[in-house]
């Protein structure tokens, strides 16, 4: 079965999100946790500290166009609303149990900016987001 754009949109948000956290130092330790209450996009780690981070990703044309005014007035973060606030809490909480992680931890959130047509893509990483 093919992906949708949607979801093939998604991946390479993800995927640009990863190499985003790489470069910043970070190990992805995992990808696509998901229970039935809730999916966590990405589990990393730096320095001992857990990283949980939900990614959203839009699509654009031409990013070059695009100023950081023009990047603030639309915000996929904004996606990340109370009830899906509660769920990926119920993920990650799922997760350190499963894991048996007793580790400092936190919740972030990356939103990437694609450009599918020239290849390029833009982050804006929202870190230690209160759950």
């Amino acid at each position: 079965m093919s992906e949708t754009e949607k979801q093939v949109v998604g991946r390479l948000g993800e995927d640009t999100a990863c190499k985003f956290l790489v470069k910043r130092g970070l190990t992805i330790i995992d990808r696509n946790y998901l229970k039935k209450w809730g999916e966590i996009d990405i589990v990393a780690q730096n320095n001992g500290k857990w990283h949980f981070v939900e990614v959203k990703t839009v699509s654009r044309e031409n990013l070059r166009d695009i100023s950081h005014e023009t990047l603030d007035s639309y915000r996929p973060e904004d996606n990340v609303h109370p009830q899906k606030l509660l769920r990926l809490s119920r993920a990650v909480q799922s997760y350190l149990l499963e894991k048996k992680i007793e580790s400092e931890w936190q919740f972030d959130v990356i939103a990437v900016f694609l450009d599918l047509k020239n290849r390029e893509a833009r982050c804006r990483y929202l870190e230690d987001v209160v759950l």
